[in-house]
């Protein structure tokens, strides 16, 4: 265990050992309310208190990011992505004409962190047209379906360079 107590559950860590995933609970909970109510705002603390600890065995140990700039500019590069894949996928399946080149693509990684690596797979299922399919260890890959892709290296290296490389800065 380090003096900072990262591998310290939350538990033991009193109610804000992970304040983050705190703040984020709290903040969908007035989002999905859509109110700043005071029962809101009251129900949005207790949960977002509640929940973490209730949770803390399933979640392992604690993890540091580096890079904030880094993450948020990877956030809105996904959420660009998201709304680019959105449309496009639309135009896919409204265009009559559309013929898609589903395609098997294998992404090989460098990125060794665990986490790292799932939120890699959950980026690139989020953004429509793609899904991780397998995770695979052995081959250090992972292997994405495309809707609609007619260079597989490509779409390999452009993951790679707009996701992989900031989740590698992020996590080391």
């Amino acid at each position: 265990m380090s003096a900072r107590g990262q591998d310290t559950p939350a538990r033991a860590r009193g109610w804000f050992g992970r304040p983050l995933l705190s703040l984020a609970i709290a903040l969908c909970w007035l989002l999905l309310q859509g109110s700043l109510e005071l029962a809101h705002l009251l129900a949005a603390l207790a949960i977002g208190l509640v929940v973490p600890r209730l949770v803390a065995p399933f979640l392992g140990p604690h993890t540091h990011l580096r890079g904030a700039r880094t993450a948020l500019r990877l956030v809105l590069i996904v959420l660009y992505d998201i709304v680019v894949a959105n449309l496009t996928v639309a135009w896919i399946v409204l265009n009559p004409r559309s013929q898609p080149q589903p395609a098997w693509v294998p992404v090989p990684l460098q990125l060794t962190h665990p986490t790292g690596i799932v939120l890699l797979a959950t980026i690139i299922t989020t953004t429509p047209g793609t899904i991780s399919c397998v995770i695979d260890e052995a081959r250090s890959e992972i292997l994405v379906h495309a809707l609609d892709c007619d260079d597989t290296a490509a779409m390999a290296a452009e993951i790679k360079r707009r996701y992989e490389a900031p989740l590698m800065e992020i996590f080391g």
